[in-house]
């Protein structure tokens, strides 16, 4: 595959040209999974991939539905609803799509201890 595949369509709505197989759920419900060769998974990420810095294929991501990590390269991708959808390889069991994915080394632990903090560090005054 290459670039000029795409048109100046969204790429999203752009079904791609790779033979489907059926992914199936838990449920029996199934959906159209694309069948992409190894060599092809770059340009596809490129082309699919919504967000900035896009991320290697050998970068390990974390999918925030199954609470698991995964290499990039294990990406799926899936044809629903006249859009093609980037999902994480446990995407059957979990559901999570490429907005539930986190690179692990920019993840930001929000806990804090209430002790270190009182109404003055953040200017109220106790009426």
């Amino acid at each position: 595959m290459n670039n000029e595949f795409f048109s100046d369509e969204d790429p999203i709505e752009e079904k791609l040209p790779y033979p489907t197989r059926p992914m199936y759920f838990p449920d029996g419900t199934s959906v159209e999974e694309f069948i992409i060769p190894e060599e092809d998974k770059e340009i596809v990420l490129e082309q699919l991939y919504p967000f900035s810095p896009l991320p290697k294929l050998t970068d390990v991501i974390y999918d925030l539905h199954a609470d698991k990590t995964f290499e990039v390269r294990e990406f799926r991708v899936t044809w629903e609803h006249g859009m093609n959808y980037l999902v994480s390889p446990f995407y059957p069991e979990s559901g999570g799509t490429v907005i539930d994915w986190m690179d692990e080394n920019s993840w930001v632990d929000d806990e804090f201890d209430e002790e270190d903090f009182n109404d003055d560090d953040f200017g109220f005054t106790a009426n």
